[in-house]
C-alpha cells in the first residue's frame, strides 16, 4: 500500500510530535525545583546493570561453543568489554569497544 502525500506529512508530524513528547515530558513531570522521586533515583541505578544483562543474554543467546569459531569472538569481545569498563568505567566507550572488537574479529580473523 502506497502512502498519499497527506498521509506521509500526517505520518512525519505525528513522529515528530510523540518523539518531542518523549523529550519534553520527563522535564515537565520532574522539573529541577522539586525533588526526584526515591523510585526514579532507584531506576537510574538499576537500570544500567539491567541493561548490560539484557544485552548479554541477547548477544549470546545464538552462540553454539561446538560449532565455527567455538565463541571466541564473542568471548574475546566480552573480556575487553569487561577490562575497559572495570578500567575506565565509561558504559558507552565499553559498548563501543566491545562491538568494534567484535565486528574486526568476525570480519577479518575468524
Amino acid at each position: 500500500m502506497i502512502m498519499t502525500v497527506p498521509q506521509q506529512w500526517i505520518t512525519v508530524l505525528l513522529i515528530a510530535a510523540a518523539t518531542m513528547l518523549t523529550r519534553f515530558l520527563p522535564f515537565v513531570l520532574f522539573p529541577a525545583r522539586r525533588q526526584t522521586p526515591a523510585y526514579i533515583l532507584y531506576l537510574g541505578k538499576a537500570l544500567p546493570a539491567a541493561v548490560f544483562g539484557l544485552l548479554i543474554v541477547y548477544c549470546l543467546k545464538e552462540v553454539n561453543v561446538l560449532e565455527g569459531s567455538h565463541g571466541l569472538p564473542e568471548l574475546i569481545s566480552i573480556a575487553v568489554v569487561a577490562a575497559l569498563h572495570l578500567w575506565k568505567r565509561q558504559t558507552l566507550l565499553s559498548i563501543a569497544a566491545g562491538t568494534v572488537c567484535y565486528m574486526l574479529l568476525v570480519q577479518f580473523v575468524f
